[in-house]
């Protein structure tokens, strides 16, 4: 099974939750409603949450089974302010 064939499934509903997100955009420590979306999607998951992390961020535990390494992914939910000319 190819990856595209993983996320074919998942693709529309990931498409929305970027829009979504894109269309309410927060700046930098400021981003409450995102750091809940995806705490939310990622407890709908069964993932372990933990909230607040630095002020607004969110972390999400997959553990494995034993031994203590771990890989972390790191993203970044602010937006940069800009100034749009029409």
């Amino acid at each position: 099974m190819s990856v595209i064939d993983i996320v074919r499934p998942v693709h529309y509903r990931l498409k929305a939750f970027r829009r979504d997100i894109h269309a309410h955009p927060e700046l930098a420590f400021e981003e409450h409603r995102t750091a809940e979306l995806v705490a939310a999607r990622l407890e709908s998951a069964g993932i372990e949450v933990h909230r607040g992390i630095g002020g607004t961020g969110v972390v999400g535990a997959i553990r494995g089974g034993r031994g203590l390494r771990a890989v972390g992914l790191r993203a970044d939910m602010d937006a940069l302010p800009i100034t749009e000319r029409n």
